[in-house]
C-alpha cells in the first residue's frame, strides 16, 4: 500500500489577485495548513510599529529580513502537506527541492485595487492603486536586489490563472485539477 502524496502547493500574486481566499479555500478543501508569508510580515511590522508601507521600506535596507522569513518558509516548503502562499513562493520551492504545484494568480490593476479597497473599508481606490503600485516597487526591488528573481515571471509556475472573472470557488477546481496530475491520488 503506497503512502498518501505530499503536496505542496504554491500560491503567488499580487495584492487583490485573491491569493489568500484561493489558499484558504484550498487549506478546508484539502485539509491542509495554510502557511502565509504575508501574515508574517505583517506581525514583523507590527512589532516594530510600522505600517506594512513603512516595514517595506526598512526592509529594502535590511535584507536580512527577506531572509530570515524565507529561511522559514523554505524550511516549511521541506516538509510537504502545506498551502504555501506569499510572492517568493516560487524561489522558496526550488530552495526546498520538492515537488509542488506552482501557481499564479493575476488581474488587472484597478480589479486588484478595487478588491484591496473593498476588503479593507477604504473609498479612495486612486489611493490603494498608488499604495498597491508603492509595495510592489518596494518587492520588486527588495526581490532583484536580494536573489536576482522576479516573481511575476509567468514562465516559474505550473499554473497562472485570471481571476477578474472567476469566483474564488472556480479558481480552486482549476488548482486542484492541476493538483492531481502532480500529485496523482490527491482527495479533494
Amino acid at each position: 500500500m503506497s503512502s498518501p502524496p505530499r503536496i505542496l502547493i504554491g500560491i503567488s500574486g499580487g495584492p487583490g489577485t485573491g491569493t489568500t481566499t484561493l489558499s484558504k479555500l484550498l487549506s478546508a478543501r484539502l485539509g491542509l495548513p495554510h502557511v502565509y508569508a504575508g501574515q508574517i510580515f505583517r506581525s514583523l511590522a507590527a512589532e516594530r510599529g510600522m505600517t506594512l508601507a513603512e516595514f517595506g521600506k526598512y526592509a529594502e535596507a535590511h535584507p536580512e529580513v527577506d531572509r530570515e522569513l524565507d529561511a522559514r518558509l523554505v524550511k516549511r516548503a521541506a516538509e510537504g502537506q502545506v498551502i504555501l502562499e506569499g510572492r517568493m513562493v516560487v524561489w522558496q520551492i526550488e530552495q526546498a527541492r520538492v515537488p509542488a504545484l506552482r501557481v499564479l494568480l493575476v488581474a488587472p490593476e484597478l480589479v486588484r485595487a478595487t478588491r484591496v479597497a473593498t476588503r479593507e473599508g477604504k473609498a479612495d481606490v486612486a489611493d490603494v492603486l498608488a499604495e498597491n503600485r508603492a509595495r510592489e516597487a518596494s518587492e520588486a526591488k527588495r526581490y532583484h536586489e536580494i536573489y536576482g528573481f522576479e516573481p511575476n515571471d509567468p514562465s516559474k509556475y505550473d499554473l497562472v490563472i485570471d481571476t477578474a472573472d472567476k469566483t474564488p470557488e472556480q479558481i480552486a477546481d482549476l488548482v486542484i485539477t492541476a493538483a492531481r496530475k502532480v500529485f496523482p491520488g490527491l482527495v479533494a
